[in-house]
C-alpha cells in the first residue's frame, strides 16, 4: 500500500520540473539576529533554562533565567512573572528618558539596545518582554533519533523533486519524535493534525498513519509540495506549514510581495504570532545545527536506521496470528508499526487487509513470504471486526458499561480515545470489543463524526429528525431556530447537546446525570465526538494565545511542540482559500459556495445581497470574485466563522472516504469542459480543484492553460454522504455542463 503510493509519487515528480533551486532558503542580513537566536536556543540553555527577551527585537536578551530545579509548574511561572516585572520597571524608567544616575542593572539594560533608543521603543519593550524556553536537550535527543529516519526522509523528497534541507523540519515540528502529540491536535514526527492529515493518509480508530515516520514523510512531501505551488517561495512554503496556505497567501495579497523579510517584519494577521514569525528563522537555525552537530554538542552518534522487511496483508489478521506466523514479539510489532491503534493490540480489531506491515529483518528466520504463507485459513479473516456501540443512559459509569459487555475499563478507554476516563455523558456512544456484545448493542443511526449535520437540498427539519430518530422541538432548541420551515442548504444542525452540557464526576467513576429535559433528547442521539479523538477547533483568540505561548518545563513545550502549529482554522490548514471579511466588507467568493449561503450565514434574505451587489435574479455568483456583503446582522468575526464551519464540514466529510495520492498537469484542451475534466474524467470536486489552481481564474481557462489535478483514491471507509455532487445552485462555473473551453 505505502510502497504503491511511494512510486506514483516518483511517477508524477517525473513529469513536474524540480522544486529544488540554489537559493532556496534565502538568509537576509536582517533575519541573522534570528537565526542566531534561535541556534542559542537550540544549543546553549536546555529545558531547564530560558531567555528573557524582546518579543519583535531577537537580539536583545536580558538574561539567561535558571528556572528552580524540581518546581513546579505554577512555582515556574512565577519565576518567570517576577523577573518580567522587574525589566519592565527598568524600562518603564528608560522609556521617561532617565540617562543619568542609572543603577549598573539599568545602565546593562540600555546598553543591550541600539543607541539612541526612542523611549517610544523602550515603553513598548514592557509590552514585548518574553521567554523562550531552552531547547538544547531536546535538540540533542533529536539529533540522535534523526539517524533512524533520515535516510528515508531524505529519499522521499530526493523522488518528490524537493529541496534536501527540508528533510531537518522535524527538528522544529516534534524533535524526530514519531509519537509526539501537541494540544492543538497535532501528531506524529511531522505534527499533522487530524484534517489535514486526512488528506493524504489512512486515520481512523484502528489505523492513524500520522504516528507512522513512513507514511507521515509521504505526506509531508505531498503538502510542502502543495505549499510551495500555491505560495511560490519555500520560505513562504515553511511558514504555511505552521500558519496555513491561505494565511500566507493573504500576507502575500496585502504586501504585494512574497520577500519573507517584509512579510515577518510587517504582516499583521489576526492570528499571525510569535510562533508563525519565527518559524523559518527557526528551521534556518535547525539547518545550521543539524549540518554541524559536533561545533555544538561534540560527538553525537545517530540512532543507524533499522532494515525493514515489509509486506502487504492480503486479508484481515489479529495481532496473535501475526505473531505466531512471524515469531515477533507483541512488543516489537508495536514499535514497528506505530500506526496501528489500540483497538487492534488489545484485539478488537484485526490488522486491517491491505495494511503494510513491516517486521525488523535480524527477527525473521526466514523469507517474509514463506512466513506468511503458513498463517492458515482459519485464521484468515474477509473483513474487519464490525463496529458495535452502547449509547449512553443516565446512572452508566465506565465500569458498568465495561462489566455490562465484558470488557475492561482500559479497552473502552482506548477503543474510543477517551482522553478522561472520568469525563462521559447520556447520549454519547462508545464504540465496544466485539466479543460478546452483538446481542446487546443497539443498531442506531450515526450521525456525521463532529454531531453536525450539514443541510441538503431536499431537507426539511422533519426529515432530518426522522433520520436520527430524533424530536423536532430537540433541533430547534438545539440550534436556536425559531421557524420550524425555515433551514437552508448548507445550513449546519446539531444532532445533539452542547459537548459542556455533560457532567465531570471528580471520583474514580464518570457517572451520567440527568440535566434536565437536553439530557433526556440527548440520549436519542448517537453522538459519536468521542469515538475518535479530533483535533479541538480554535477560535481566533485561542490561537493568538498558542501563537504567544511561553512554556517554562520542558513538558510543556512537549504538549505546544517546539513551534506550535497554527493558523486560525487548524483544519483548513492545507487549504488556499480566504474565507475572511476585507476591511471594505467584501468577500472572494469559493467553491461550493452561493448566494444563499452567504444570505443564510448573514440571516438576510438572498434578495438583499443581489440588491447591494447591482444581481439579477439569473446572474448566479462567480467563483474568484468579490461580493459585498450585509453585516448590519451578523458580525463579520460571526460570518466567518459559520462559512469556515460549512467548508470544514464539506471537505471533512469529502476527506472520510477519499485520499490525495499525488498531483497530475492537464494541460486545457479547446471545447473542454471544466465540468467534465473535474467530476467525471478526474472525479474531483471543483473546491478541491481550485485549492490546487488558485490563481487560475477557473471560469475564463484559455487552451493551454496548465492546470493542476489531485489524484484520489478511495478509502475503504463507507461515505457518509454523496461527497460529489451536481453544483450548487447560485454559483457559475460548473453551474450546470459548465463552461466549455473555446
Amino acid at each position: 500500500m505505502k510502497a504503491s503510493r511511494r512510486l506514483a509519487l516518483c511517477a508524477v515528480v517525473a513529469l513536474c520540473a524540480p522544486l529544488a533551486m540554489a537559493d532556496d532558503f534565502p538568509r537576509p542580513a536582517e533575519l541573522e539576529p534570528d537565526v542566531r537566536f534561535w541556534t542559542r536556543v537550540y544549543t546553549e540553555v536546555d529545558t531547564q533554562s530560558g531567555f528573557l527577551h524582546d518579543a519583535r527585537d531577537l537580539s536583545i536578551v536580558y538574561e539567561t533565567l535558571r528556572l528552580t530545579p524540581g518546581a513546579s509548574q505554577r512555582a515556574r511561572n512565577v519565576q518567570v512573572a517576577d523577573a518580567k516585572e522587574r525589566y519592565g520597571r527598568i524600562l518603564k524608567k528608560l522609556a521617561t528618558g532617565a540617562r543619568q544616575g542609572l543603577s549598573a542593572e539599568e545602565a546593562r539594560v540600555l546598553a543591550l539596545w541600539p543607541e539612541g533608543i526612542s523611549a517610544a521603543r523602550l515603553a513598548e519593550g514592557v509590552g514585548d518582554l518574553r521567554f523562550q524556553l531552552g531547547q538544547s536537550d531536546r535538540f540533542r535527543e533529536g539529533l540522535v533519533r534523526s539517524g533512524a529516519w533520515m535516510p528515508h526522509i531524505r529519499e522521499v523528497f530526493e523522488d518528490a523533486g524537493l529541496p534536501q534541507e527540508l528533510a531537518v523540519l522535524p527538528h522544529v515540528e516534534s524533535s524526530f519524535n514519531p509519537a509526539a502529540y501537541s494540544h492543538v491536535g497535532a501528531a506524529g514526527m511531522w505534527q499533522f493534525t487530524r484534517s489535514t492529515g486526512r488528506r493524504y493518509m489512512h486515520i481512523d480508530h484502528v489505523i492513524d498513519e500520522r504516528l507512522d515516520p513512513f507514511a507521515s514523510t509521504l505526506a509531508a512531501a505531498q503538502l510542502l509540495r502543495h505549499n510551495y505551488e500555491v505560495t511560490g517561495t519555500w520560505p513562504l512554503a515553511l511558514t504555511a506549514y505552521n500558519h496555513g496556505a491561505a494565511g500566507m497567501r493573504r500576507a502575500i495579497r496585502l504586501h504585494g510581495t512574497s520577500d519573507i523579510l517584509t512579510i515577518v517584519r510587517q504582516y499583521r494577521g489576526r492570528t499571525f504570532g510569535f510562533a508563525s514569525r519565527n518559524f523559518y528563522v527557526a528551521f534556518l537555525a535547525a539547518l545550521d545545527v543539524d549540518r554541524n552537530p559536533e561545533k555544538y554538542f561534540g560527538a553525537v552518534r545517530r540512532t543507524p536506521a533499522l532494515e525493514y522487511e515489509v509486506v502487504e496483508l492480503p486479508d484481515f489478521l489479529s495481532v496473535t496470528a501475526l505473531e505466531h506466523a512471524f515469531g515477533v514479539d507483541r512488543a516489537t510489532l508495536m514499535k514497528s508499526n506505530p500506526a496501528l491503534m489500540a483497538s487492534v493490540w488489545s484485539g478488537s480489531k484485526h490488522v486491517p487487509s491491505g495494511y503494510t506491515l513491516r517486521l525488523p529483518r535480524r527477527a525473521l528466520s526466514r523469507p517474509v513470504g514463506e512466513l506468511m504463507a503458513g498463517i492458515p485459513d482459519a485464521e484468515r479473516f474477509s473483513e474487519q471486526t464490525p463496529d458495535l456501540f452502547h449509547q449512553i443512559v443516565r446512572g452508566d459509569t465506565l465500569s458498568t458499561i465495561a462489566t455490562r459487555y465484558g470488557a475492561s475499563i482500559q479497552e473502552l478507554v482506548d477503543l474510543n480515545a477517551l482522553g478522561n476516563r472520568h469525563s462521559i455523558r447520556a447520549g454519547q456512544v462508545m464504540r465496544l470489543p466485539a466479543a460478546g456484545a452483538a446481542s446487546s448493542a443497539a443498531e442506531i443511526t450515526v450521525p456525521p463524526a463532529d454531531g453536525v449535520y450539514v443541510v441538503r437540498r431536499g431537507d426539511s427539519l422533519s426529515s432530518i429528525a426522522r433520520r436520527f430518530n430524533l424530536s423536532e422541538n430537540a433541533l430547534l432548541a438545539w440550534n436556536a431556530l425559531s421557524d420550524r420551515n425555515r433551514i437552508a442548504v448548507g445550513q449546519r444542525i446539531r444532532l445533539a447537546v452542547a459537548p459542556d452540557e455533560h457532567v465531570v464526576v471528580a471520583s474514580a467513576e464518570a457517572v451520567v446525570a440527568d440535566t434536565g429535559p437536553a439530557a433526556d433528547e440527548a440520549e436519542q442521539v448517537a453522538d459519536v465526538v468521542a469515538i475518535t479523538a479530533s483535533e479541538p477547533e480554535l477560535s481566533a483568540a485561542e490561537v493568538a494565545a498558542v501563537e504567544s505561548a511561553e512554556p517554562t518545563s520542558g513538558e510543556e513545550a512537549a504538549r505546544l511542540g517546539p513551534q506550535v502549529l497554527a493558523g486560525a482554522h487548524p483544519a483548513l490548514s492545507a487549504d488556499p482559500g480566504d474565507y475572511t471579511v476585507a476591511d471594505d466588507a467584501t468577500i472572494e467568493v469559493q467553491a461550493a459556495e452561493t448566494l444563499g449561503h452567504y444570505a443564510e450565514w448573514l440571516d438576510l434574505r438572498a434578495s438583499q445581497l443581489r440588491r447591494i451587489n447591482g444581481m439579477s435574479f439569473s446572474r448566479p455568483v462567480v467563483i474568484g470574485r468579490r461580493l459585498k456583503l450585509d453585516f448590519s446582522r451578523v458580525e463579520p468575526a460571526e460570518f466567518e466563522r459559520r462559512r469556515v464551519d460549512y467548508q470544514r464540514s464539506l471537505q471533512e466529510e469529502f476527506f472520510v472516504t477519499h485520499q490525495i495520492r499525488n498531483t497530475q498537469t492537464h494541460v486545457v484542451q479547446r471545447g473542454e469542459s471544466l465540468w467534465v475534466l473535474a467530476q467525471r474524467r478526474y472525479g474531483v470536486p471543483v473546491w478541491l480543484l481550485r485549492q490546487y489552481n488558485p490563481d487560475i481564474d477557473l471560469d475564463n481557462v484559455r487552451p493551454g492553460t496548465k492546470l493542476v489535478i489531485p489524484e484520489l483514491v478511495e478509502t475503504e471507509r463507507r461515505p457518509t454522504a454523496a461527497a460529489h455532487e451536481a453544483p450548487p445552485r447560485g454559483q457559475k462555473l460548473m453551474a450546470s455542463s459548465g463552461p466549455t473551453i473555446e
